[in-house]
């Protein structure tokens, strides 16, 4: 059995594709690389083709986390029937998914990526800030590292990997 994650966010060029590289390298430290299938997109098309934000790719450097190569897309109605998890970084974001899902039949569980996060790491907090306006790219990572961590246990728990 495969489990699959979608990590959503904004442009798909900051928070979703961090999450995605943090929680793959996760997935592969576990050895859980053919049980979990991880992506990401957007859900703008506004900067669909780019590559990660340099911030993005300083900041998991920095911490040794492997980026693969990475093209932001747009999310799309296919998306909502074929992934498991639909995992957003903020309200913003679950709004937009909630609204596409008006369109098409919708399969994934719909969350939030600090739903999962160990609260005294996430502080309270339940929506992962856009660090595109304001440089916030250290605070970023650690959210998504707590809300990786605890998502990684709630899928072992919950489909025995």
């Amino acid at each position: 059995m495969t489990v699959s994650v979608l990590f959503i966010c904004a442009g798909n060029i900051c928070r979703s594709p961090m999450a995605e590289a943090v929680f793959r390298n996760k997935v592969a430290q576990a050895r859980l690389q053919d049980q979990v299938r991880v992506d990401s997109a957007g859900t703008g098309s506004w900067h669909a083709g780019e590559t990660p934000h340099r911030g993005t790719q300083a900041i998991l450097r920095q911490y040794e986390v492997p980026l693969m190569p990475h093209t932001a897309r747009q999310l799309g109605r296919e998306d909502l029937r074929r992934f498991d998890y639909l995992v957003v970084m903020d309200a913003e974001n679950e709004d937009d998914v909630k609204d596409l899902a008006t369109y098409a039949q919708q399969r994934g569980v719909l969350v939030r990526l600090l739903d999962f996060a160990d609260l005294s790491r996430a502080q309270g907090v339940r929506n992962v800030p856009d660090p595109y306006y304001g440089n916030r790219f250290e605070e970023v990572y650690q959210l998504v590292d707590a809300g990786c961590d605890g998502l990684l246990r709630h899928l072992r728990q919950e489909h025995q990997l």
